[in-house]
């Protein structure tokens, strides 16, 4: 059965980040698999109409400084869907614009699932608006209680949602690409241009948004071990900050690809310091290239790191434990076989299965919403 799939996102291209590379994953599976899609999202500057050979229809956003663009709903979304005609309507982190699309939804009776992946209470909180966090949560939980069903990336976020009040919540985690992410991607070459003249030096790599939240002046304490070379791999508004915090660190920018992919592959730990994460992505795309990982005891990453196996789960901002848990894996773990420990605890959770997934709860959650018109007209 062919679908007809309204994405409504709060990110999208050129922001580059965990829901934009989420959604850009879906609507290339839609394509490959032949469903119908309209993409709804912020409007920003070189902003794309089209990807994967769908439209792209922007509304107006409002760019804060350190953000992402914040779309604003207006009234021409609505005759828009309706046009549209979509089976379901697919709801990427909802916030103001997929508030407003549940109502429209609402009205013309179109089935909706929501995704969540961003701890915006979380973030609201790390930057001390306490009173903020507590109506920004019960915000959320309000959005995703209006939806027919809600997928959450890491057992966390759904017990976290659950919590919250919001019901029909399901896990639904995020694919890797295996094949791009690869222990075969390390590159003697590249591991020399950043270590120079120091090759006794062992690399641990951070990759991700350069953001305040992100917490990424945990690794400080590592930077002023001599036996350890710092790379950062990304870009965000925090780069200028993070330099003067990290002086010995080498900051290489964004990263996409090949690049990214044996970047990756060269180090010899990674290090994840956020403390907001719903999933991650990166944690995932390094453990697939066979790379072990520290990151923090909470969150999404618990369901990726395996304690004392792949890596370890810590506070990152305790910087005894986190120079403990470096030195652990270095002189404690037998690089070859965490590296196949690494990679075979995510290597089966393909794009084309995470995919296939969704697509399984969508007609899921058709299928009740036929169940229920067919008792309403019974009743």
């Amino acid at each position: 059965m062919v679908l007809r799939i309204a994405l409504v996102t709060e990110s999208f291209l050129p922001q580059i980040n965990g829901v934009t590379n989420s959604v850009l994953r879906i609507l290339e599976g839609f394509a490959r698999e032949g469903h119908e899609a309209l993409v709804i999202a912020p409007e920003s500057a070189d902003a794309p109409r089209e990807y994967a050979g769908f439209r792209v229809k922007h509304v107006p956003s409002l760019e804060m400084k350190g953000l992402i663009p914040v779309g604003f709903p207006q009234r021409a979304l609505e005759p828009l869907i309706d046009g549209f005609a979509p089976d379901v309507i697919h709801l990427a982190s909802p916030i103001f614009l997929g508030s407003y699309v549940t109502k429209i939804a609402t009205r013309l009776e179109i089935p909706t699932l929501s995704v969540y992946q961003t701890d915006i209470a979380g973030f609201a909180r790390h930057y001390g608006m306490s009173v903020a966090h507590s109506g920004l949560k019960k915000w959320v939980a309000k959005i995703h209680s209006q939806t027919n069903r809600t997928l959450a990336p890491s057992k966390w976020s759904c017990s976290d949602l659950a919590k919250s009040g919001v019901p029909n919540v399901h896990l639904w985690q995020r694919g890797v690409d295996n094949i791009k992410f690869s222990p075969v991607k390390r590159d003697p070459d590249l591991r020399n241009q950043l270590l120079g003249h120091r090759s006794d030096r062992k690399i641990i790599g951070y990759v991700g948004r350069l953001a305040n939240e992100k917490r990424v002046e945990d690794l400080l304490v590592l930077d002023q071990r001599d036996d350890i070379q710092i790379v950062i791999i990304g870009e965000g508004p925090a780069r200028t900050r993070l330099e003067r915090l990290l002086p010995n660190a080498r900051f290489v920018g964004y990263q996409s690809g090949e690049d990214l992919a044996r970047y990756y592959a060269s180090l010899d730990i990674f290090v994840h310091t956020g403390k907001h994460e719903t999933f991650c992505q990166s944690i995932q795309e390094a453990l697939a290239s066979g790379i072990p990982v520290i990151a923090p005891n909470f969150g999404g990453p618990t369901d990726l790191v395996q304690h004392e196996f792949t890596g370890y789960l810590i506070d990152t901002a305790d910087s005894q434990a986190l120079s403990r848990s470096v030195t652990n894996i270095l002189t404690s773990f037998d690089a070859v076989s965490v590296a196949v420990r690494a990679r075979e605890s995510v290597i089966k959770r393909t794009w084309p299965l995470v995919h296939k997934q969704l697509i399984n709860h969508y007609y899921e959650i058709l299928s009740e919403s036929a169940t229920r018109v067919e008792s309403e007209k019974v009743a």
